[in-house]
């Protein structure tokens, strides 16, 4: 057993410094995640250089060919980090998964002497705990991410009415309305208008594409009603139509889910009437089964 103590650092060590190499390894990219990234998205184009701690996760997709998969590429948008920083934060969290059990050795070792076998053995766990959290929490965050951009689009509409009803075109009420916040969502309506604006065309087909990305089908209708200004119609009224028929929506799925929250939590509400219902039923079924 002592030998075995003796051996497993330095085993884990060379096993750590063979990860570490793996890792670090230039990867080729899969032909379905390259054609993606070739995809020109305007929702998730930037022209800012990664600053501070984003060049860290910048750095690991360039060296790991990092394919972002759409489901968290959405989450990440609606919740305005960008995927560098999402991969900054891994990689920090890997570190100090890493550095922290072998501290924690570290310190035992000089004060107690005790044997470093345990906080070696954590540090592997440590670092894919610490690289996996971030998207532990931003998958736990999913829903409220949702929610919020619901509510957010909910709000651009009605900003977007009132522009019109100051007699701005459509397209001047879509910019203006984007203007007012620096919400996430705003922030990725406004990149998209300002694409448009800058190639010179209208930005209704780029707003249906981004509505299809971030999955808000409600910003695709929101287009349909902006395009009929085209055809001299008014929109104020069709607008507000609209908004409310969105919200009264937006209401009814709030409802729903409030239900299911609370059945869900009347299961609970019964374990302790169960519990106390079995303390009387246990023991005259056991005086029953002795008595036979």
């Amino acid at each position: 057993m002592t030998t075995l103590i003796a051996v497993l650092p330095g085993a884990l060590i060379a096993l750590g410094l063979v990860i570490c190499v793996m890792a670090f390894r230039p990867q080729h990219a899969r032909l379905a995640d390259a054609l993606s990234a070739l995809e020109v998205r305007p929702a998730a184009a930037t022209t800012t250089e990664p600053e501070g701690l984003d060049r860290a996760g910048a750095w690991w997709m360039r060296v790991r060919r990092v394919a972002v998969d759409p489901v968290r590429e959405r989450q990440l948008l609606l919740s305005g980090r960008s995927v560098s920083t999402h991969y900054s934060l891994k990689v920090v969290g890997a570190l100090v998964g890493l550095l922290l059990p072998m501290l924690v050795g570290a310190l035992l070792w000089l004060l107690a002497d005790a044997p470093p076998a345990l906080p070696a053995l954590l540090a592997p766990v440590g670092v894919v705990a610490g690289y996996l959290l971030p998207d532990v929490a931003l998958r736990r965050a999913g829903r409220g991410i949702s929610d919020d951009a619901g509510e957010a689009l909910l709000t651009y509409f009605d900003l977007v009415t009132l522009e019109r009803l100051a007699n701005r075109s459509a397209i001047q009420s879509l910019h203006a309305a984007a203007d007012l916040s620096d919400a996430p969502l705003f922030r990725s309506i406004r990149l998209v208008l300002e694409r448009a604006r800058l190639e010179q065309r209208a930005p209704y087909a780029d707003l249906t594409r981004l509505s299809r990305e971030l999955e808000l089908p409600a910003l695709a209708d929101l287009v349909d009603v902006m395009r009929l200004d085209e055809a001299g119609a008014s929109l104020a009224r069709t607008l507000r139509a609209r908004v409310r028929e969105l919200r009264d929506a937006h209401l009814t799925q709030a409802k729903v889910a409030a239900t299911q929250l609370s059945e869900r939590m009347t299961v609970w509400m019964v374990l302790p009437s169960l519990v106390l219902g079995l303390f009387f039923l246990v023991p005259p079924l056991l005086t029953l089964a002795t008595s036979g």
